[in-house]
Order: C-alpha cells, then sequence, then structure tokens
C-alpha cells in the first residue's frame, strides 16, 4: 500500500499509515445531489438515443476503458485554484497537493486527509499552501494552514473512505484565499460516472501536471480514475467537474486519497467518494 504524499514530511505518516486497512463500507445513505456552497453549474446531459448504434451506455463504457494523456497543467484560472503542500515554507519539499474550495469564510482547502493528520501524533503545524507554484514561484503567495478538520474515524482508525480534510488557511495582507483567487464549490453525492480533471504536484516536479478522463467505481464508497504518472505528491489533487466558463471554475468531487491512499499504481488513482458523510465534515469545517 502506496501513499502518494512524498518526501520527508511524510515520513511519520508512512509509518502509522502503512498498517491501516484498505476496506471499504458501505454505500452512503443518501443518493440526492447537494452541494456544500451555492448550487454547481448545470452540465448538459447526453441524449439517450442511439447515434449510429453507439447508445448512452456504450459511450460510457469505452469512455471509462480508456486511460487519460497527462500534460503538463497550464497556468490557468482553474488550474490557479491547486497549490503544492510544503513544510515550513516554499524552500523545501512539496509533499502533497491542495484546493481552494467555496466556504462562507473565503479561507478553506481541500486535500486528503493523511497530507495533513497524523492518527497518532495529531494533525502537523508546519504545513504551507502554495497556489499556482511552478519552478520555485509564488505567484499567489504562501498561506500557512490553520485548523485542520478531519472525520472521527480517519482519526482513530485511518478509515480510507474518509481521507478527506478541510483546512483553514491564514490571510495574507488582509485578504482571504478566496478572495485572492476565487474557488471550487464543492459537489457531494454526485455519482461515479463523471468527467473530471485532476490536477496536482508530483514530489519530483516544480509543476502540476492535469490529466482528463471519466471516474468509475471502485466500491461504493471509492472512486477510480486512470491518468498516468500520478506518482508520490499528488495526494490531495482535486477531481474537479461541471467547469463554469463564466468563472473559470468548477466543483470537486474527489481528491487523490482514499483507497491504497489514493493507489499503489501511478496510472491508476482513487478517492474517497463525496457523500453524505464528507457534507457533514465540510460543515463542521466551515461551521
Amino acid at each position: 500500500m502506496t501513499m502518494r504524499g512524498t518526501g520527508a514530511a511524510a515520513g511519520a505518516l508512512l509509518l502509522v499509515l502503512a498498517a491501516a486497512g484498505c476496506t471499504t463500507a458501505a454505500r452512503p445513505g443518501s443518493t440526492t445531489a447537494t452541494l456544500g456552497s451555492a448550487p454547481a453549474t448545470a452540465s448538459g446531459t447526453a441524449a439517450s438515443g442511439s447515434n449510429h448504434g453507439w447508445t448512452k451506455q456504450r459511450f460510457r463504457g469505452a469512455a471509462a476503458g480508456r486511460t487519460g494523456v497527462t500534460r503538463t497543467a497550464k497556468p490557468t484560472v482553474l488550474n490557479g485554484l491547486v497549490g503544492a503542500v510544503f513544510t515550513r515554507n516554499a524552500d523545501g519539499d512539496h509533499f502533497c497537493t491542495a484546493s481552494v474550495v467555496d466556504s462562507a469564510g473565503l479561507n478553506l482547502v481541500v486535500t486528503a486527509a493523511h497530507c495533513v493528520w497524523d492518527p497518532k501524533l495529531g494533525q502537523r503545524s508546519d504545513l504551507v499552501f502554495v497556489p499556482g507554484y511552478r519552478d520555485g514561484e509564488t505567484p499567489s503567495g504562501v498561506w500557512p494552514l490553520l485548523a485542520v478538520t478531519v472525520d472521527d474515524a480517519w482519526k482513530s482508525g485511518a478509515d480510507p473512505d474518509m481521507d478527506v480534510a478541510f483546512a483553514v488557511v491564514q490571510a495574507q495582507s488582509g485578504l482571504q484565499v478566496q478572495q485572492v483567487l476565487g474557488a471550487n464549490k464543492l459537489g457531494v453525492n454526485l455519482g461515479y460516472d463523471l468527467s473530471v480533471r485532476v490536477t496536482g504536484y508530483p514530489g519530483s516536479s516544480e509543476v502540476p501536471i492535469t490529466c482528463s478522463n471519466r471516474t468509475t467505481e471502485q466500491s461504493p464508497t471509492q472512486l477510480r480514475i486512470d491518468c498516468p504518472d500520478y506518482t508520490g505528491g499528488t495526494s490531495g489533487s482535486p477531481w474537479v467537474t461541471d467547469f463554469d466558463p463564466s468563472t473559470r471554475t468548477g466543483t470537486v468531487v474527489g481528491v487523490i486519497g482514499g483507497y491504497q491512499e489514493g493507489g499503489d499504481d501511478p496510472n491508476t488513482s482513487y478517492s474517497s467518494y463525496f457523500g453524505d458523510r464528507v457534507q457533514a465534515l465540510y460543515d463542521r469545517a466551515t461551521g
């Protein structure tokens, strides 16, 4: 079992989480689509009829069987919401990824729980979020992580079905991070077959990578996506759907983590399913 977070900062977590179980629990109880804040932009639905013999189901099946293409992420508004997680400052090693998520306080990021909370030692107190990081440059500042919210099942047993964390970041020059960058919405109970873009920071790279593909159901409480080269450091990378051209943001429906702490194959990644428990976690973080 391999954790996608990497670097010296993750060493203690590796020792603890290597022994954690990776079994999944029952399907979330609710199937009603809800959002953590404002309603998501409605996305178009495919026609239910056939097209030259291709039904909606066949299109989905073909898409699910393809591996996405991974490339360097361009410095766009959407990609600028994603940042590398460092210890102390941007001069050290980056070992995970996080992204800005909409909140009333305008100060929240989402990542994987195993990036920020050791079940035996508690919250890491020395982490910073560096959005838009590229080749040593910090174009959107360095934002220390303050309060971190993780589920009790993660705290007590590193439950892979709740490998999700929300963290408040410290204001800089009187401004909150969402005021500076904008934010993706939080999407919960949106299902398993989604077209998403996954953007994150491999620990061995000084630029972010991105890949688009359709998600599939790994289990009732886990999502899966096939995208190449998502190695250590990409834990916490957001899975974003429903891109809104007017705001140039979308809806985050997962983060690399969960089953096998994100996956033991760099070409296949996992996320805890964003259902009712993640909504409750978000409510705690923003309450």
